[in-house]
């Protein structure tokens, strides 16, 4: 093994411990991994950067893009809205949800099409009375096996097509990468095996626990965590704003509304003045309320009654939502955000893994999968949320559809006919579908950025030529050698399921793009030491990183449901592996059918 190999191992697996480990971003990692590739020149620095004109980095920023136009314009929630129309039966309502989320999911990404779908799920489990745990986990992994039809349902499949491009020695214009529906006869096989399986038998091994079921009820009951204040006389707080209030008690208070001469204001500003004589409901923990009320001297009201259902109206809203992955929230607290003051809501309370978290709300540092109580007035409140980045667990109600509803659907279809047909590669059919949508106003520049998932982008720019540097020090022909010689003269689907399951293993710890350009020229090398066609081992890989079932942290789809599923880590595995199972052993054979030699 040579200096450079070992170099080569050495910031791989330093990586792929960061990765797991989860301390720091993903992207961060990958930026880093590349700056070490170049100091110890694994990688030239004048093409350090080449990643970040690839073509698969920039299809997958146009995808993200147009998935979140097709969620904005409302015509894909005419589909889903649709499901609350059919029988009440489990296995009804959870098929039902799981073939929209994979069908919409081979389309768009897979968390906008999770997003889409997660409020009309929760809403179904209530009309068909089960517990949202065991719709949740059904619907993450449907948006998974979604992603395993076609070339643009998840970014591995595109970084898979790129590469292959790559050594063949030809852009993609030229017919060098996969088309966009090479990817079916394989992974819709498996999808549909996987989608039956889950509607079958899946959806009974999740873990049923009733404080998870719960969680959404406990959070809303928040009355006796509400208390009211009235303003003295002789108050110094008289003419300056509630947020003095919030400040005495450290942020871990909210001031749900004010009471004035008869009428009641709710989720006041955070400039509002404090007048004599005013009544103030605020609601946190105990530690908090008695912080405000010694800081303030205002007089305790013991006589209140004032429950959760005063805290809305016609114009003021008290919902849920769920922290996105990446989310502005996400790491941050309530407190250095400055919720109230700058986005004008109140976060009244917040749930994770199903059990609620009342006191010291301000200090709070947020997680992905997080479930937040949020009241704020209606016309502000969702726009809010995106802001956040949190996603409303309550169905909006759905846009009336006209034709220009239609309008990206329609722009969307045509850039997929454009690439199909081979008029154009497929990342420069989703650019000018993009340019258009964004010429045409229907889709704001402003969004069209927000939309953008640039923790994935920097992860693919930066991690490309990391992997490559694995195959140029021959680091990957080692590794294939070893793979080959565990499996000695085993059947061709031996060596395929064997390439699944170590991406799976990567992916159930490490971002699946991540998984994709490490196992990508690996796959290709142990194809080339057995004399078969690389594209088989390719899509093998395809396959097994985006069959992230096994852990919350493998795809965040997963850790999306966390919160409001109540779940815990280990429940994952209990419906995930034998899922694993059943599409693996679906996907080998067609894999040797479809690809084999």
């Amino acid at each position: 093994m040579t200096t450079e190999q070992l170099t080569a191992f050495g910031i791989i697996l330093v990586s792929l411990i960061l990765f797991a480990w989860g301390r720091w971003r993903y992207d961060l990692v990958a930026m880093g991994a590349l700056v070490a590739s170049v100091i110890c020149g694994l990688v030239p620095a004048n093409s350090a950067f080449s990643g970040f004109s690839n073509a698969a980095v920039v299809t997958v920023a146009a995808v993200l893009i147009i998935s979140q136009s097709l969620q904005r314009s409302g015509a894909i929630n005419i589909i889903s809205g649709s499901i609350g129309k059919l029988p009440r039966s489990p296995i009804v309502q959870i098929g039902a949800l799981t073939l929209t989320v994979a069908i919409l999911s081979a389309f768009m990404n897979n968390v906008g099409a999770l997003a889409l779908m997660l409020p009309v799920a929760i809403r179904a489990a209530q009309s068909a009375d089960l517990p949202p745990s065991r719709v949740l986990m059904p619907l993450a992994f449907g948006s998974l096996l979604g992603g395993l039809t076609t070339l643009i349902g998840t970014p591995p499949n595109i970084i898979i097509s790129s590469y292959r491009a790559e050594i063949m020695g030809k852009s993609l214009s030229e017919g060098g990468g996969f088309g966009m529906f090479d990817f079916a006869p394989v992974g819709a096989v498996a999808a549909l095996a996987g989608i039956v399986f889950i509607v079958v038998v899946g959806y009974r091994l999740i873990p049923h626990r009733e404080s998870s079921d719960t969680a959404l009820d406990d959070l809303m009951k928040i009355e006796e965590y509400v208390t009211e204040l009235a303003v003295p006389e002789n108050s110094s707080l008289i003419g300056k704003p509630v947020r003095e209030l919030v400040v005495l008690a450290d942020g871990d208070v909210s001031v749900v509304a004010i009471i004035r001469g008869g009428e009641i204001e709710l989720a006041p500003p955070w400039y509002t003045r404090i007048h004599a004589g005013d009544h103030l409901m605020i609601e946190g923990g105990t530690s908090a309320i008695a912080a405000a009320v010694e800081g303030s001297g205002f007089d305790l009201v013991t006589d209140k009654e004032f429950g959760s259902d005063s805290l809305a109206s016609d114009d003021v809203i008290v919902l849920e939502a769920v922290v996105n992955p990446g989310a502005r929230l996400e790491g941050r607290t309530a407190r250095g955000l400055r919720i109230n003051s700058r986005y004008g809501v109140n976060i009244l309370a917040v749930a994770r893994q199903g059990k609620p978290i009342r006191d010291r709300i301000g200090h709070i540092r947020f997680e992905a999968g997080d479930v937040i109580l949020i009241q704020g007035a209606q016309q502000l409140i969702y726009e809010s949320l995106s802001s956040l980045g949190c996603l409303p667990l309550a169905p909006r109600e759905i846009t009336i559809a006209n034709r220009k509803s239609f309008y990206p659907l329609a722009i969307f279809a045509a850039a997929i006919a454009a690439a199909v047909f081979g008029l154009v590669p497929i990342d420069v059919s989703f650019v000018a579908a993009v340019l258009v949508l964004v010429a045409t106003r229907l889709f704001p520049v402003r969004e069209m950025y927000e939309s953008v998932e640039w923790p994935v982008i920097i992860l693919l720019g930066a991690f490309l030529p990391v992997g490559a540097a694995l195959n140029s020090t021959g680091a990957t022909g080692l590794i294939a050698n070893s793979i080959t010689s565990l499996s000695g003269d085993m059947p061709l689907w031996v060596l395929l399921v064997t390439i699944m399951v170590i991406s799976a293993i990567l992916s159930a710890v490490i971002n699946n793009a991540a998984t994709a350009v490490l196992m990508a020229p690996i796959a290709v090398s142990v194809a080339n030491i057995v004399g078969v066609n690389f594209d088989a081992f390719l899509m093998a890989v395809a396959i097994g990183s985006s069959s992230a079932f096994l852990t919350p942290i493998g795809h965040q789809s997963n850790l999306l449901v966390m919160g409001p599923g109540g779940y815990r880590f280990g429940d994952y595995w209990r419906m995930g592996l034998p899922l694993t199972i059943v599409t693996f052993a679906v996907a080998a054979p067609m894999l040797v059918l479809i690809w084999g030699p």
